[in-house]
């Protein structure tokens, strides 16, 4: 009896740590998984192994993993260290700004926006991986795609804990 009472307390109230593993994990899948339907089945743009390689060799360079699949694989663990990165962010963010609090699914929206310059106006540009996008279907795709794969999940999962840490 008494391990379920602490399996229940457990999932009613997770840890911090569990907090922002799960919601980096969760974006980080939503993210990978929307731009693999996206940009390898709906336009056809790249293939899903193409797209995980394309990440790793811009992490690590192109010489830097001996295969096809070990620079998909490096692609995958980039993305998800950005995913958890994004998280652990908005997790140490969250409690000092009110606004995230009272408006968990404008701020997800735009934690979302914000996601998209960091990574398209900044770490893309200075690692030279990308130039700064310029089409406008193009960055409004990209930027839909984090609000609701990055952004809200963060924001509805981290402001959930808080909710949680304040109840007895």
């Amino acid at each position: 009896m008494s391990n379920t009472i602490a399996t229940t307390s457990r999932v009613g109230h997770p840890s911090a740590i569990e907090t922002m593993l799960t919601a980096g994990f969760i974006a980080g899948c939503l993210d990978l998984l929307t731009a693999i339907l996206v940009y390898s089945v709906a336009m056809q743009r790249t293939t899903d192994t193409k797209l995980l390689q394309g990440i790793g060799r811009a992490a690590f360079g192109s010489n830097a993993f001996d295969g096809e699949t070990s620079l998909a694989l490096s692609g995958v663990a980039v993305h998800f260290f950005i995913a958890f990165s994004f998280a652990i962010f908005y997790f140490f963010i969250f409690p000092y700004i009110p606004f995230l609090r009272r408006q968990r699914i404008i701020s997800g929206m735009l934690y979302g926006i914000f996601a998209w310059c960091v990574m398209n106006l900044a770490v893309l540009p200075l690692l030279h991986i990308a130039n700064v996008p310029h089409k406008w279907d193009s960055m409004i795709r990209g930027a839909v795609i984090l609000m609701f794969c990055i952004g809200l999940p963060i924001s509805l999962i981290v402001s959930r804990y808080y909710i949680l840490k304040h109840q007895p």
